[in-house]
């Protein structure tokens, strides 16, 4: 792995000490990687208020430009990027239905693409003998972005892309399991930006609450966890900073009795273990009617059992480690819970031997509300499957859980799933599908899952504010 520094300005910046990143799969090191001091944001956040007075300035078409460009950056380093990515972050190069690293590159190269082509017009307001009443779209400033371990590239294009995009300029902090590829990103995008417009600092978990309380960042763009996202929001009222908080999410799927177990079987599992499960808008909780509970459960159960967890840079490898050692405790803490309560354990029953932060694919029957496993985000490669008989109680305790991120319902009846979709309270409901997102429609949570939009032309508004413009025509 290449020596790395932070980028602050343009230029590559040594650090006194150094912080570990390790493989999750072998407990090895990686690379060490820079560990930024409070000097160092503060060097970062004066690049970015300095060339935010020439970028936000720059015109829509030179900026679109850039965007483009920096897309096809990170495509022509798609193999060393998704190589950093399986490396610090544990998810195969290719991964069950082709959902791992290299995936994640491709997601990043196309959402590039797709920022790059919004646009935020003016907008008229009024127009008549008296006045011409203008809405622009003014870039906020500096954006401070905080990035999570679970997709760290796809995550940091994410939120770098659309406040490049509308004018701002960005200092990104990424999480400190896995910053490889967010600084190799960083590094590429420099030679395509004017120095300042994007830098990154590196180090721990104390560095994020620097960001959020500096007065110089005008914006703090956060993907995370919800107690976090609460600190977030305490720490940036000092200056009243706009936030987006995309925070923790307990996704519920609910499987209606006239479904085809077998046709979307494969669905659900995909959608439950993407990224070993790492994924905020994963399938969490599984509600089956009490008359195809058990197709359902020897359905996923035959899925689980014909695939393999190890190495993600080993071949046929479908699933990889979680990702770090905090979280596998939590993981197997929740099961050890549900265990105790008389769960059965379709898979899973025995944790493997070796190095690596590894847990296996675990089905987890007959719990219901009330168990950790249930009331808890798990974040891990473990999925409850609770049986319901009542299609009004189920929308009941589907909703009775403080996350609103996703859900879904799956049914061959798309007029009933519909009507049910609108009864879930959360942010995106999908329709024999989940987890699926995409760059030209909105994703955002309700309750505590969060507040604000990303993607498509809603998305990037919020790294705008409004200026109304009064032109009188006399």
């Amino acid at each position: 792995m290449s020596d790395f520094g932070l980028i602050i300005n343009g230029d590559r910046i040594a650090t006194s000490n150094r912080f570990d990143v390790i493989n999750p799969a072998t407990e090895e090191l990686v690379a060490t990687c820079p560990l930024a001091e409070a000097s160092h944001l503060d060097q970062a956040v004066e690049a970015a208020r300095e060339a935010f007075t020439h970028w936000s300035q720059v015109s829509d078409e030179e900026r679109k430009a850039a965007t483009h460009k920096i897309a096809d950056l990170i495509e022509q380093h798609g193999g060393e990027l998704a190589g950093m990515v399986t490396e610090e972050q544990g998810k195969p190069l290719q991964g069950f239905a082709g959902l791992g690293a290299q995936y994640e590159i491709g997601g990043s190269v196309a959402w590039c693409h797709a920022t790059a082509e919004l646009e935020l017009p003016v907008k008229i307001a009024q127009d008549d003998e008296n006045h011409r009443v203008e809405l622009r779209r003014k870039p906020l400033g500096v954006v401070g972005s905080i990035t999570p371990w679970n997709w760290p590239l796809l995550i940091a294009i994410w939120h770098v892309i659309p406040a490049i995009r509308s004018g701002n300029t960005v200092v990104i902090k990424p999480s400190p399991y896995t910053p490889l590829s967010t600084l190799r990103f960083v590094e590429l995008a420099n030679q395509i930006l004017p120095p300042g417009v994007l830098n990154i600092v590196t180090g721990q978990d104390d560095l994020g609450p620097l960001m959020t309380a500096h007065p110089g960042i005008d914006k703090i763009v956060f993907t995370g966890s919800t107690a976090t996202g609460k600190k977030i929001m305490q720490s940036a009222a000092g200056n009243l900073k706009r936030l987006t908080l995309e925070l923790g999410g307990n996704d519920a799927g609910i499987v209606l009795p006239d479904v085809d177990v077998a046709s979307i079987a494969t669905g659900i599992f995909a959608s439950a273990f993407i990224n070993s499960g790492q994924t905020c808008a994963a399938l969490k909780r599984l509600y089956v009617h009490e008359s195809i509970y058990e197709e359902m459960c020897s359905a996923l159960k035959a899925i689980a059992e014909n695939l393999t967890v190890g190495n993600g840079l080993e071949e046929g490898v479908d699933f990889g480690p979680v990702q770090n050692a905090p979280q596998l405790e939590k993981v197997k803490a929740l099961a050890a819970d549900a265990r105790a309560q008389g769960a059965r354990f379709l898979t899973g029953d025995s944790l493997p031997d070796g190095p690596g932060f590894f847990f296996p694919l675990t089905l987890v029957a007959d719990v219901s509300d009330g168990c950790r496993l249930v009331d808890e985000e798990p974040f891990g490669p473990i999925l409850p499957i609770i049986k319901y008989s009542d299609i009004d109680e189920v929308i009941e305790r589907a909703n009775n859980n403080p996350s609103g991120l996703g859900g879904s319902v799956w049914s061959s009846d798309l007029e009933q799933a519909s009507q049910l979709a609108n009864r879930l309270e959360c942010g995106t409901v999908w329709i024999n599908n989940h987890a699926a997102i995409q760059p030209n429609v909105p994703f955002g949570g309700v309750k505590q899952s969060g507040f604000g939009v990303e993607f498509s032309t809603e998305g990037l508004e919020e790294y705008t504010s409004i200026q109304s413009v009064f032109i009188p025509k006399s």
